[in-house]
């Protein structure tokens, strides 16, 4: 488990998966304000990581694409810890290998489907930033961002102009 180690009053989540070794310049000007970012899944290559570090720490998970020294780094899943707030990272919704109710989560941040979506189910804010990475079919290349005050959540998507 990653435990945000401040307890402030505002905490902006920078949210990316699916960069597939891509790291975009837009994405970067986008992830600027970022205090922590997440990242959901096939990353491609471990110099995304390191220049998503530059501006924030990074919390990751492996993707189903994600190989070799990649998939070595990553956990398939990560829990996260923001003041009063608990999250959960997984590549995969499709694969969630826990009742996000009972086990106290309050987001599930994934990727894998390239489709950005935000959808609050059972009292769960499920969040799919989109893909970051290349373009696939005709879906936006996107991110998102997860404000977090207290308990209040406020998830937005930030489609790229690429």
């Amino acid at each position: 488990m990653y435990t945000f180690p401040e307890d402030r009053d505002h905490i902006t989540l920078g949210l990316i998966s699916d960069t597939h070794g891509l790291l975009r310049d837009e994405a970067v000007e986008a992830l600027q304000d970022s205090d922590l970012i997440i990242h959901a899944g096939d990353i491609g290559a471990l110099s995304v990581i390191d220049q998503l570090g530059a501006i924030a720490d990074v919390v990751a998970v492996r993707g189903n694409m994600d190989r070799d020294e990649v998939a070595g780094k990553f956990p398939l899943t990560e829990t996260v810890q923001v003041n009063e707030v608990l999250l959960y990272a997984i590549h995969d919704l499709g694969r969630l290998d826990l009742d996000p109710g009972v086990s106290g989560i309050d987001v599930v941040i994934f990727g894998h489907s390239h489709e950005p979506f935000i959808q609050k189910q059972d009292g769960i804010l499920y969040v799919n930033p989109g893909s970051a990475g290349p373009r696939r079919f005709k879906l936006p290349v996107s991110l998102g961002k997860l404000h977090i005050s207290g308990k209040t959540l406020n998830a937005e998507l930030i489609t790229l102009t690429v």
